[in-house]
């Protein structure tokens, strides 16, 4: 279903939008995943602004890149993506890629992945498992699982790399083993 649809930069007016985006899309994805006390919580929207409010001003996420999707002037997605947080030999690691479920095959995730996230550069995922769709998104656009799992929020997730195209795929795993929680 292609669309015509912006993927910009996101800006600090935006938080608000991409709060309710956040907690809309992960009741559309983690029902049934994650626990109806966390999604249904009414302090979530909160929560989440409170998060994106700092996520595009405060110094401490000032090396992330953060991009949102807009159709018809609605946002329907957005993307966050970072240095790596355990100084993995990832170069980036992508922290946040959630689009409406009306919009899945739009083209709108692929978008807004590379808008944060450069097609050959060596990056990192967690995505949650089960999440087929998810997991068959990230391996389109070359991602494999490395083994890794960590339970966060009450949610079973596993990691997954993209090598550079010079590597063969998966060869960024080096034996890392990170506890699961």
């Amino acid at each position: 279903m292609p669309i015509n649809f912006e993927v910009r930069r996101a800006e600090p007016a935006d938080a608000q939008d991409m709060a309710k985006l956040h907690v809309q899309t992960w009741r559309e994805t983690y029902r049934g995943l994650m626990s109806d006390a966390v999604l249904d919580d009414p302090a979530l929207l909160d929560w989440r602004e409170r998060f994106w409010a700092a996520a595009l001003t405060h110094p401490d996420y000032e090396k992330n890149t953060v991009t949102v999707a807009a159709y018809e002037g609605s946002m329907i997605g957005i993307a966050m993506s970072g240095p790596s947080p355990d100084g993995a030999n990832e170069s980036a690691q992508l922290y946040v890629l959630y689009v409406h479920a009306a919009f899945h095959g739009s083209g709108v995730g692929k978008a807004l992945l590379e808008s944060v996230i450069e097609p050959t550069t060596r990056a990192a995922l967690w995505v949650a498992d089960p999440n087929p769709r998810a997991q068959a998104f990230y391996r389109k656009n070359n991602f494999v699982p490395d083994g890794l799992v960590k339970i966060e929020n009450g949610v079973r997730k596993i990691r997954m790399v993209r090598s550079t195209a010079d590597e063969p795929c998966g060869s960024a795993v080096h034996g890392q083993d990170i506890p699961v929680r």
